[in-house]
């Protein structure tokens, strides 16, 4: 129960970050040290445990790849996708997992429900939209929009290995048989 507590407060403390990014108006942002409208560059790698701040609309645009691990810690870890039109993250079930998302770009069909031949759950989700799945929901998350949809995805536990990177779905496919 203190291992729940634990990962649902570190997912809500990130889901404040996500919220609360510095939008700096003139002079320098006290938290990043950046200027204002002065664009950091985008160096996509999984930063580790380590302390991070970074503008993950930028990060989460950036990525032309179906998943890239950003940031891998103990207990939670930072994915970024990046969907290409009419593809899907696939259908799937975490049991031991909790999962939020939000969309950075474009649009989807979310789907989820108890079990992957009733998917009673269906909503439509875009830009700024959060999707929250809970822990044994079967899920998929459908681009139903003209551009590739473009989101992060913050899992707790981790679900994938520090520096995960697929390239496309078929290689995520593969990567989810071998592991």
């Amino acid at each position: 129960m203190k291992t729940r507590f634990v990962l649902f407060f570190t997912t809500m403390l990130l889901l404040g970050w996500s919220i609360t990014s510095c939008h700096c108006k003139g002079g320098t942002c006290p938290f990043t040290k950046q200027k204002a409208n002065e664009k950091a560059e985008v160096v996509l790698k999984d930063y580790g445990a380590e302390p991070t701040v970074l503008d993950i609309d930028a990060y989460a645009m950036a990525n032309e790849d179906f998943r890239t691990a950003l940031w891998t810690g103990t207990l939670l870890q930072v994915t970024l996708m990046s969907i290409p039109v009419g593809g899907e993250v696939g259908l799937e079930q975490h049991n031991e997992t909790d999962q939020f998302l939000r969309i950075e770009d474009g649009q989807a069909e979310v789907l989820m429900g108890d079990t992957k031949e009733a998917l009673t759950f269906n909503k439509t989700a875009e830009k700024d939209f959060a999707i929250i799945i809970p822990a044994g929901k079967w899920h998929n998350i459908i681009n139903t929009g003209d551009k590739p949809l473009k989101l992060y995805s913050i899992y707790a536990p981790v679900q994938h290995p520090h520096s995960t990177v697929h390239k496309t779905f078929e290689e995520a496919e593969e990567a989810e048989h071998q592991h």
